[in-house]
């Protein structure tokens, strides 16, 4: 399927004022995705660092193929910066680009929705057999005649729109993503649904050139403390054992330490329990970004963070996935999804974005020795340690040493 022809060219020059063309590697990506117009290319999936700007690879196949297109994103936030990355670097004008999520529903040549609302169900359930309502929004698939569906951070593809992914196999299908490892070991369906792998470059080459920022990948170990040993031996569930000592309100002395040494740097706290999440932006003043958080309220933080106004964000996973905050330098990690290698990766990516005065990003993970956090420690730092970055270990102790005079 050819989809909808739409006229559209990339811009030489940003709304922004800024000289803009795809860099080598990502007119790679392009030309590897298209592969000449054959019958070999138009599907597939492209892995990039986070960081290394897969947006404008998918900004380079639109232009490229010049047809109507559907993108799929994780979140209304993510939406919002697609739209306004093809403004800035397209001629494409507001009345072309639609949004829809669950505040907006429109559809035009190129319709940016969320994945959330493409997996909303209808609420009225099937009297006579008792199922849930159907997928209602599933009807964008077909409501246009889209020539290319680009599937941003294509590994979160919620098992629906894998379903319907199939049936629209005749279209260009165009995959984004930093990372394919998946915990579950399902990474070979996103092939299978979405087309082969065809481009894919090694973090650490990307960091010698110049396009993200070094890293630097700190692990603090601490002991738990002696009042909260008992609650984890007797724990009899490894899920509660690990929330124990992820939990360990020690990592909060070590955090401050850490907001200390780094005063003056752009720092995100993340972590995944809420509790402790409240209690790091109680104690710091610092505004809290979860799921709960309203996409404006989420929108303003983040811009603040931009202009500087804001130094220090504390988030949960929602920050996990296409946000962008290029200043970011420092990111410390107080908790995490059990093992995901996937979630590591994506949370260094956080800091990624190269610095203009070309100082290293700094990622610190704290972890309470000798339980279930270090354990899953070591597996969420397997992908990474694989690309080529080293972890420092650091004992808390020596940090919070008072220094001599």
């Amino acid at each position: 399927v050819e989809g909808d022809a739409l006229t559209l060219a990339a811009r030489d020059t940003t709304i922004g004022g800024r000289p803009f063309g795809l860099r080598d590697y990502q007119r790679a990506s392009v030309d590897a995705f298209y592969a000449a117009g054959s019958s070999h290319g138009g599907s597939g999936v492209v892995v990039l660092p986070c960081g290394a700007g897969k947006t404008m690879v998918g900004i380079g196949a639109i232009t490229l193929l010049g047809c109507s297109t559907l993108i799929l994103c994780p979140n209304t936030v993510a939406v919002r910066q697609w739209i306004t990355e093809l403004l800035d670097k397209t001629t494409l004008t507001p009345d072309q680009i639609g949004e829809y999520t669950g505040e907006k529903k429109e559809i035009r040549p190129v319709t940016i929705a969320t994945y959330q609302i493409l997996t909303h169900r209808a609420q009225r359930v099937n009297s006579e057999t008792g199922e849930a309502g159907e997928f209602p929004h599933f009807a964008l698939f077909n409501e246009r005649n889209w020539g290319l569906i680009i599937y941003d951070e294509v590994h979160l593809l919620p098992a629906p729109v894998f379903r319907m992914t199939v049936e629209i196999q005749a279209r260009r299908r165009l995959g984004l993503t930093a990372t394919l490892v998946r915990e579950d070991g399902r990474e070979s369906d996103v092939f299978s649904l979405i087309g082969p792998k065809k481009y894919d470059v090694p973090w650490r080459d990307l960091e010698q050139r110049g396009w993200i920022a070094e890293a630097l990948c700190t692990e603090i170990r601490l002991n738990l403390p002696q009042e909260l040993r008992m609650d984890y031996a007797l724990a009899d569930d490894q899920r509660v054992q690990f929330r124990i000592a992820a939990e360990n309100p020690a990592k909060i002395d070590v955090m401050q330490e850490l907001l200390r040494r780094h005063a003056g740097d752009n720092v995100l706290i993340i972590g995944q329990y809420l509790d402790q999440l409240h209690q790091i932006a109680r104690v710091t003043g610092a505004p809290l970004i979860t799921g709960k958080t309203a996409t404006s309220e989420r929108e303003r933080l983040y811009a603040a963070f931009k202009r500087g106004e804001e130094r220090l964000l504390v988030v949960s996973k929602v920050a996990n996935f296409a946000i962008d905050l290029p200043d970011a330098n420092v990111a410390i990690q107080v908790s995490g999804t059990f093992g995901s290698r996937q979630e590591e990766a994506q949370r260094l990516g956080r800091v990624l974005r190269p610095k203009s005065d070309g100082r290293p990003a700094h990622f610190y993970t704290l972890v309470t020795r000798d339980t279930r956090d270090q354990d899953f420690a070591a597996n969420r730092q397997r992908f990474l340690t694989e690309q080529g970055y080293r972890y420092t270990i650091l004992d808390a102790s020596a940090l919070l040493e008072p220094v001599a005079t």
